[in-house]
């Protein structure tokens, strides 16, 4: 039985990693070298991604993780038996059946055995997935599981919390990009101390921690309002931050430097609020500004640059025009297979999964249908193929789709691209003046910009309540 096990583990393994290849364009392991490998850990993550989360850290990490999963999942006993055998721990939620809560105590003795083994668990103390990349309050399972182990064995089994921060730059979006962020392991044995008198005091004290390293890991924000300012700040100011910051002292990979960079910006901007808020109100008013003119022009931030450089957007509108020229016969040949499969996994998204969480679980739904909807397809036009024009005929053919896929998809985002050059050009011929006027107000939002960062850093200079070198590290911009 533990043959099969591994062997349908490792299989599954194998196959959510080439799922995740096709659909993530990269995944990046922030930290990898804090994840232990000779101690029992329980790997403690944010929950944006739904099913996911589970793939991406299962297939990711170094040794098997055995995830906690609700017992939703186990109703089908064939997907029951799968889920079983490759080590998935059903657990009941309230919402679930609360008549079965008692069963939740089965669901902890099945990660104490795991874990007695110096084996690992995975978890979401959050409890529910979501949309939004906000954190949301960390229930006191993690905790309450980790402490009633470790008190077991008298705080010698020497069990680790690894907290793990997931970050998607879109995970709605095919071929978008994840970041995977290790924390620096939590020793459990330290909060064991006063457990059988202050039980309940324990278990808060180790949930606040799990939460407060969960959100170092993560873009957080203290106050949700401030979101919109962000996420105007990021898209305006990112690119010219990452040229000149004093916030990333060692080469980093792109989606990392990206989570420390807004994190600083995340924290300057609750620094202005506190500090600035009328400037900050102003340059609010000016950015609902810019938006409504920039979105009245149906333009994006990236275009308004371009029209600093007005020189090379001919040239840039040629090249793409011929670009969409050249690669318009392999595009053709794409989107002739690539279609049917395609209006399957987005008829699956639109209808399996629910509306409440669509982005958080559009990418599971996706993969999971398109490796049947393009899996068949592809495997059907193959063996027509070969029906009727034999080897080798059949094997570049089966060859080119993949390749002729993928080229489909990006030809798409480049006519895209052409599509608002187009646009730009035109407005600059139509409409000079609207075309001067977003510029000005592009240019007024990075000058006002700039100007807070400059007051930012003088504050954090001469603050001396700065607790610690690596907290200045990444707050200074």
């Amino acid at each position: 039985m533990k043959l099969l096990e591994k062997f349908l583990t490792r299989t599954v393994a194998r196959l959510v990693r080439l799922l995740l290849g096709i659909y993530f364009q990269r995944i990046e392991l922030f930290h990898p070298e804090r994840v232990p490998l000779r101690v029992p850990v329980l790997f403690a993550s944010n929950h944006p991604g739904s099913i996911t989360d589970s793939f991406i850290i299962g297939a990711l990490v170094p040794r098997q993780v055995h995830f906690v999963a609700t017992v939703q999942l186990f109703r089908f006993k064939p997907l029951a038996w799968l889920l079983k055998q490759c080590g998935i721990i059903p657990i009941n939620r309230l919402k679930d059946d609360p008549r079965a809560m008692r069963s939740v105590l089965d669901t902890f003795e099945a990660c104490f055995r795991i874990l007695e083994q110096n084996g690992a668990v995975g978890i979401f103390p959050e409890g529910i997935t979501y949309d939004d990349a906000q954190l949301k309050a960390v229930k006191s399972g993690a905790a309450r599981m980790a402490l009633e182990l470790e008190h077991r064995h008298c705080g010698k089994l020497g069990l680790e919390i690894v907290p793990v921060g997931l970050t998607y730059s879109a995970k709605e979006r095919y071929r978008s990009e994840a970041l995977v962020h290790f924390g620096e392991p939590i020793r459990v044995a330290p909060f064991v101390g006063s457990y059988d008198t202050r039980r309940k005091e324990c278990i808060q004290e180790l949930s606040f921690e799990i939460e407060r390293r969960l959100q170092s890991l993560i873009v957080h924000l203290p106050k949700l309002e401030q979101a919109r300012v962000v996420e105007a700040v990021k898209r305006l100011y990112l690119e010219r931050l990452k040229l000149g910051n004093l916030v990333v002292k060692e080469p980093l990979s792109p989606r990392a430097e990206e989570l420390v960079l807004t994190q600083a910006i995340v924290s300057a901007v609750d620094y202005a609020s506190r500090s600035l808020p009328e400037r900050l109100a102003a340059f609010v008013r000016a950015l609902n500004r810019y938006e409504h003119w920039y979105n009245r022009l149906r333009l994006s931030d990236v275009a308004v640059e371009q029209f600093e450089n007005k020189s090379t957007l001919a040239f840039r509108a040629f090249a793409s025009a011929a670009t969409a020229v050249i690669g318009l016969p392999m595009a053709a040949f794409g989107w002739l297979h690539r279609l049917p499969p395609a209006l399957l996994v987005n008829w699956a998204v639109n209808n399996l999964t629910d509306a409440p969480v669509r982005k958080a679980q559009t990418a599971h739904v996706s993969m999971l249908a398109g490796l049947i909807g393009f899996g068949g397809f592809y495997a059907l036009c193959i063996g027509v193929v070969h029906r009727w024009f034999g080897w080798p005929v059949s094997l570049w053919y089966a060859l080119s789709l993949p390749v002729s896929g993928l080229a489909a998809h990006y030809y798409s985002r480049e006519f895209r691209r052409l599509r608002e050059l187009v646009g730009l050009a035109l407005i600059l011929l139509r409409a000079p003046a609207a075309a001067r006027r977003l510029e000005r107000m592009h240019a007024h939002l990075l000058a006002e910009i700039e100007a807070m960062r400059q007051e930012y850093r003088q504050a954090l200079k001469l603050d001396t309540s700065v607790s610690s070198p690596g907290t200045a590290q990444n707050s200074d911009l």
